[in-house]
């Protein structure tokens, strides 16, 4: 039998979703705190949660990565009295079912609870086997990669246009390619596109191919890279970058999947699967004008949004291991350990350049420790650990020079001297006090506190979670 979990302060909410459950012949457990919730979740197996956003022990959406981790996790329905667009978009980034507002009719709590019930019924497939994928050379340890991985499931299992989006260095290509791997065509070819490099006067013959004599310089007939890509995956890389004029006819080839090489005569056929990538804001760019809304859509049938690697802190890891192992047997060199100080400065550091430059800065490293079987944070660049230290400096200065709040938990008191603690756990310590000062000093103006920061307003939120703290609430009683 289908069971739910309910974890919500509110008696009432509580006893009217218990009260729905049985009605819809489905079991159901309650708690009224988020501690005792997830004690919950760790001794039984539910189909469903709705979680609180404000508990009294806690913020909701801080668990979201926990029970995610969970085996066979629930899908989440959240349930909260604090209606904030913000957070929403945080807990949709995490994976939730659906974000409802108290009070919410009991008809839509009912259709929402069928819908997630049903889709997890479908999700599991085969008697609950799970989606198998091959991951070879993926490494996503970070809750925040789960969605990605089912994402990229459904995709492999479709044949519609893909559209991954991300930061550059974060891995869009890899994932482009395991969608590819884990298709129906990973036995055909796997075309990239590199639209950035396109010129002008070549984009045509690059992708279509041209005849014999088409223009000066076309000694001998060229097979473009939409007819390579025939029975595989064509990928167009930062396909923000595609020249206006080209769109237009790339639109009709996607379209039709036909198109005529450079001084052609004959329609040829292409049965291409495209997966496009882009670093910049596309639906910005439809309303710049310098992106046609069309091709646009069509591109995202399915869209993969990567997060940053600072976002996925848990993959950090992971990853300098494994190019550190990759670098030892390229440089037929035994296997390099890792200084908890060495460590503690990557996941300090907020990598810009996502999984490239953390790649890079391991490379770096590893050369400039030559033979030595360990590496430490004297081997990593200067510009990493210079920034990395500045970075904690500052927070640390913030947190003694802003006032005394009684809202701050010793926010403005003046910082602890470093003693025996990690890089990690100072910064951490620093971290969460500049966060009570933003809070304590503005309330609930999320707008003035991003600006303040420097953070974009994911990033803060991301914080805020992972620190277990909260924008307050003008009425916590609505909770």
């Amino acid at each position: 039998m289908k069971s739910v979990c309910i974890i919500d302060d509110d008696p009432e909410v509580r006893d009217t979703i218990i009260s729905l459950t049985r009605k819809m012949r489905l079991t159901s457990e309650a708690a009224g705190g988020l501690e005792a919730g997830m004690e919950l979740l760790a001794r039984e197996s539910f189909d469903v949660v709705f979680l609180d956003v404000r508990l009294p022990d806690g913020n909701g959406l801080a668990a979201l990565p926990a029970i995610k981790r969970l085996p066979d996790a629930p899908e989440v329905i959240i349930l909260t009295g604090m209606g904030d667009p913000d957070g929403a978009e945080l807990a949709i980034q995490e994976g939730v079912w659906d974000y409802l507002v108290k009070p919410s009719p009991i008809k839509q709590i009912m259709l929402t609870l069928k819908r997630a019930l049903k889709y997890r019924e479908e999700r599991r497939g085969d008697h609950g086997a799970p989606v198998s994928l091959s991951l070879s050379g993926c490494i996503a340890a970070s809750p925040r990669m789960q969605p990605c991985l089912d994402q990229v499931a459904r995709a492999a299992a479709a044949s519609a246009a893909v559209l991954v989006t991300g930061e550059t260095g974060a891995g869009k290509e890899l994932f482009a390619r395991l969608i590819h791997a884990n298709s129906g065509r990973a036995k055909k070819p796997f075309v990239t596109v590199d639209c950035a490099s396109l010129t002008e006067t070549l984009v045509e013959s690059t992708l279509f191919g041209h005849k014999k004599g088409a223009f000066t310089g076309a000694d001998a007939d060229r097979v473009g890279l939409v007819r390579l890509a025939d029975g595989g995956t064509l990928f167009l890389d930062e396909v923000g970058e595609m020249p206006l004029s080209l769109q237009k006819t790339f639109l009709r080839v996607l379209h039709e999947k036909t198109f005529r090489p450079v001084g052609g005569i004959e329609e040829l056929r292409s049965d291409f699967r495209l997966i496009a990538a882009t670093n910049r804001d596309l639906a910005a760019m439809v309303e710049a004008g310098t992106f046609r809304r069309d091709l646009y859509f069509r591109l995202k049938t399915i869209e993969l949004a990567l997060p940053p690697l600072r976002c996925r802190v848990e993959d950090i890891k992971p990853l300098a291991l494994a190019a550190a192992d990759a670098l030892a047997a390229e440089y037929a060199l035994p296997q390099k350990g890792f200084d908890a100080e060495f460590m503690a400065i990557l996941e300090a550091y907020d990598w810009p350049g996502n999984v490239r430059e953390l790649r890079n800065v391991v490379e770096r490293a590893f050369l400039a420790s030559g033979r030595e079987k360990t590496l430490y944070s004297m081997h990593l660049p200067q510009d990493v650990r210079i920034k990395v230290t500045k970075s904690t400096l500052e927070r640390g200065m913030q947190s003694c020079n802003r006032p005394v709040s009684p809202l701050a938990s010793g926010f403005g008191r003046p910082v602890e001297p470093v003693g025996r603690r990690t890089l990690k756990e100072y910064k951490e310590a620093m971290e969460r006090r500049y966060l009570e000062g933003l809070l304590a000093e503005h309330g609930r103006d999320v707008a003035a506190m991003v600006e303040i920061s420097g953070l974009s307003r994911s990033h803060f939120y991301a914080l805020l979670k992972k620190n277990v703290l909260a924008v307050p609430d003008q009425d916590a009683a609505g909770e």
